[in-house]
């Protein structure tokens, strides 16, 4: 069934959103400040290992490193058109018309909560890759398996941060939704090597996400999201 691991994605973080929010009050302040860095140093972890994989090879028994330039021009291209369009922006927006047509217009973390948990569920090599595989392959295992990850991070992120946190399935459900069909449609265009500068640079966006966890917000990681355009787009390019 095509677009089952979004579904099932969509129903994870929705679950884990409840039981944060029903069961959070239960934790102590302190022990939601260490889940959150928890959380935050385990999506750094994530991001570093895609990008490592992406980055580095072995070649005659050596470890070597490449794709610098093009990781640069990605990022500071896409970051450049997202700057100019603002899309951390329409997040934010976003989040705060969900506050108030949610009845949550007194919590000032709502909206904070929303775009950190939306941007940390839904970028990324898992989320790209996972949509792509669901739409053309109609195979959703990469989706099942970040569902239960999503799960766990948007629990520990509701438990400390708030019920905006689990709005982030409404966004989830849309883009890789959206990316699921978009895939069934483009499936003679999606080439290995698309795939692989999708999950190059979605796994830095990651990491980013996970420095805003950990160091607090630093990165308009949003607004780097046009990153990932040009990363396709970069495959078509003969060299």
């Amino acid at each position: 069934m095509i677009g089952l691991g979004t579904i099932i994605n969509t129903a994870g973080i929705a679950l884990g959103g409840a039981v944060g929010y029903f069961f959070g009050r239960f934790f102590k302040e302190r022990l939601q400040q260490t889940l959150n860095m928890a959380c935050g140093v385990s999506v750094l972890c994530i991001g570093v290992a895609g990008t490592m994989e992406g980055m580095l090879s072995v070649a005659d028994g050596s470890l070597g490193s490449g794709r610098s330039m093009f990781v640069t021009l990605c990022l500071v291209l896409g970051g450049l058109i997202g700057e100019i369009v603002n899309i951390e922006g329409f997040f934010e927006r976003f989040g705060e018309w969900l506050k108030v047509k949610t009845g949550n217009g007194g919590d000032n973390r709502f909206t904070e909560g929303f775009v950190t948990a939306s941007l940390t569920v839904c970028i990324g090599a898992m989320a790209v890759v996972g949509s792509i595989e669901d739409g053309i392959y109609g195979d959703p295992s990469v989706l099942i398996t970040k569902a239960v990850l999503d799960l766990i991070i948007v629990l520990v992120m509701t438990c400390s941060m708030g019920i905006g946190c689990a709005f982030s399935a409404v966004p989830v459900a849309v883009l890789e939704g959206l990316m699921t069909l978009a895939a069934r449609l483009l499936k003679p265009l999606m080439t290995e090597a698309a795939l692989a500068n999708l999950s190059l640079i979605g796994s830095i966006l990651i990491f980013c996400v996970g420095v805003n966890l950990v160091f607090g917000k630093r990165i308009r990681v949003a607004n780097m999201l046009p990153g990932l355009v040009i990363a396709v787009g970069a495959a078509f390019i003969p060299s």
